[in-house]
């Protein structure tokens, strides 16, 4: 009987051994899965970032007003702008236009280059003689990596034109790079043909990454106050405390003139 009472005691053991290892190999199985899901999951978290990012940075400056991924209409004129069409090229007679941007009575002296941007020029040129600048809002600030104040807008929340849209991109630097007081037409995300009377002015170094449309139309630069408006308004930051938005404090166009 004894070596059989010693049989099934090892036997027994054997099975104990068998489970405990079964158990520890379920566990590892299990860890092994779940790091596995983890880092799929952290990996999939990181791609989402990083798209994002490049998506934002394509997108920051791809649409007149709000940055958004679909493929937007043309921006809708306002009552007043109706009538407005685009007027032709020559109108900037391949030459440097002068002038006063005056914004929350901060006057901005400006050139406008008819030579290297003539269409986008042009339609600024003839905007300004009809007066439909005077009195509009300046709807948009960042201050998050990008540096810009974004003005020109009727409707006043990015959504508004002059009632045309035009293109094609003209003057747009090739390194991405629009140093500070640049004066640049803002336009839809990968439309080349979708500027129209919103623009942006550079307050500080800004790198544009270009989309499939290409880079944005440079029609000139603030020759000076720029400092005024970087301490008056920029300074002063986004509305709520974030990077992109109203400006804190309300911003409009006084006057644009040129000559």
């Amino acid at each position: 009987m004894a070596p059989n009472k010693q049989n099934d005691r090892e036997a027994r053991q054997a099975r104990e051994r068998l489970r405990a290892y079964q158990a520890r190999q379920t566990v590892h199985e299990k860890k092994t899965k779940r790091r596995v899901r983890d880092n799929w999951i952290a990996g999939v978290a990181v791609l989402i970032v990083v798209v994002l990012a490049i998506g934002t940075q394509l997108l920051f400056f791809a649409k007149p007003g709000t940055p958004t991924a679909s493929g937007s209409p043309s921006p809708s004129p306002s009552a007043s702008s109706a009538a407005l069409t685009l007027p032709p090229k020559t109108l900037a007679e391949d030459r440097t236009w002068t002038g006063t941007l005056t914004i929350n009575d901060i006057a901005l002296g400006v050139d406008l280059d008819g030579a290297k941007a003539p269409q986008a020029v042009s339609s600024t040129i003839a905007l300004t003689q009809k007066g439909f600048y005077d009195g509009l809002t300046c709807h948009r600030l960042t201050n998050g990596g990008f540096y810009v104040l974004q003005c020109g807008d009727p409707a006043g929340d990015g959504s508004g034109g002059p009632g045309y849209s035009y293109g094609p991109i003209e003057n747009a630097p090739k390194d991405n790079v629009y140093p500070a007081g640049t004066i640049a037409m803002a336009r839809q995300s990968n439309n080349a043909s979708s500027q129209g009377s919103q623009f942006f002015i550079v307050y500080k170094d800004t790198t544009i990454g270009a989309d499939s449309a290409g880079g944005y139309t440079v029609i000139g630069k603030v020759t000076s106050g720029l400092d005024k408006l970087i301490s008056e308004v920029a300074d002063k930051g986004v509305s709520g405390g974030g990077t992109d938005g109203k400006p804190a404090v309300a911003t409009k166009i006084d006057t644009f003139t040129v000559k």
